[in-house]
């Protein structure tokens, strides 16, 4: 079984570093990271540099990225302007965050959950009208599993906004634990409903291991019927509006323990233990999390068979 891993890090990550990143640093980390087999990477966030300055240089970041062979680039945007930003540069996905609460929804974007429906809506008549290449319009869900101002966020809550999205022309679905409230039963229900409500639909989970549950909760998705997973680099990132969410969960654990459990990822752990060394060393001193980079390799790790066959046969 082939398992997607998207890298968020270098906007997750990189918006919760108040510090700006050089530009070099963050095309350093797009190379090394497809350097590593990684075939998507949410680059930026399209917001106003007044808000998030660490993204002013978006246009930079995203041009490189594209030189990139075989990288599906995406990018988060919050609204309309953002989208029109990422379309004319070219993305080939274009995420667009909302929240299932309405408080968080507040706070993060400063609409209404429903005003941000309709705001989708216009995306997708944009992208639907744009003469060159298409994106893919993805719809994010965050807080849905929980929200840090409401607390708790009904399944039915979800599932409704889900197929307003869908009904509103989505081409794909992020269910996002965004303040790391979930745990794994609740994982596996909430998806197994919404896969059901979409159909073949494509769905992501993005976790926070805020509360150390974040790769349990993977397996709960799995369990699902979910094969693609967004992870950040180091554990870093976590949602400005949503106090004591900080730490996506590392993109090197979920790695290796997919890998350990036989699952491909087309990622290669060796590669990504050492660009975690580059980067972390490039971006400086912050909080960086995981523990396969500190632990190392178990003795006689081998990657999953599917890989190491598709590897071996890889020209040299």
């Amino acid at each position: 079984m082939i398992i997607k891993i998207n890298e968020v890090g270098t906007r997750d990550g990189l918006q919760s570093i108040s510090t700006f990143i050089p530009t070099a640093v963050k095309t350093l980390w797009l190379d090394e990271e497809h350097a590593c087999g990684v075939r998507e990477i949410e680059v930026c966030s399209f917001v106003p540099p007044k808000l998030i300055p660490q993204f002013s240089d978006a246009t930079d970041v995203v041009e490189h990225a594209k030189r990139l062979s075989g990288l599906t680039v995406s990018a988060l945007v919050p609204n309309l302007k953002g989208a029109q930003r990422a379309l004319e540069l070219g993305v080939d996905k274009i995420n667009y965050v909302l929240s299932v609460s309405e408080s968080h929804n507040l706070a993060n974007v400063r609409r209404t959950t429903k005003e941000s429906v309709a705001d989708f809506e216009r995306i997708v008549a944009l992208v639907s009208e744009h003469q060159g290449k298409k994106p893919k319009v993805v719809a994010g869900l965050s807080t849905a599993l929980g929200c840090t101002i409401e607390g708790k966020v009904t399944h039915e809550a979800v599932r409704t906004l889900a197929l307003l999205m869908l009904k509103a022309g989505a081409d794909e679905m992020i269910l996002a634990d965004t303040v790391g409230y979930a745990d794994p039963k609740a994982v596996k229900q909430l998806f197994q409903q919404v896969k059901s409500d979409l159909g073949p639909i494509p769905i992501t989970a993005h976790f926070h291991d805020t509360r150390a549950l974040g790769l349990a909760n993977v397996c709960a998705a799995l369990e699902a019927g979910i094969d693609s997973f967004d992870a950040s680099l180091a554990g870093l990132g976590g949602c400005p509006y949503a106090p004591g969410a900080s730490g996506n969960i590392a993109t090197e654990d979920l790695v290796f323990m997919l890998e350990s459990m036989g699952l491909n990822t087309g990622i290669d752990l060796t590669k990504l233990i050492k660009a975690r060394q580059t980067i972390c060393q490039a971006l400086g001193d912050h909080p960086y999390h995981g523990t396969i980079a500190k632990a190392g390799l178990p003795i006689g790790f081998e990657l999953s068979q599917s890989q190491s066959q598709s590897q071996s046969q890889s020209p040299h």
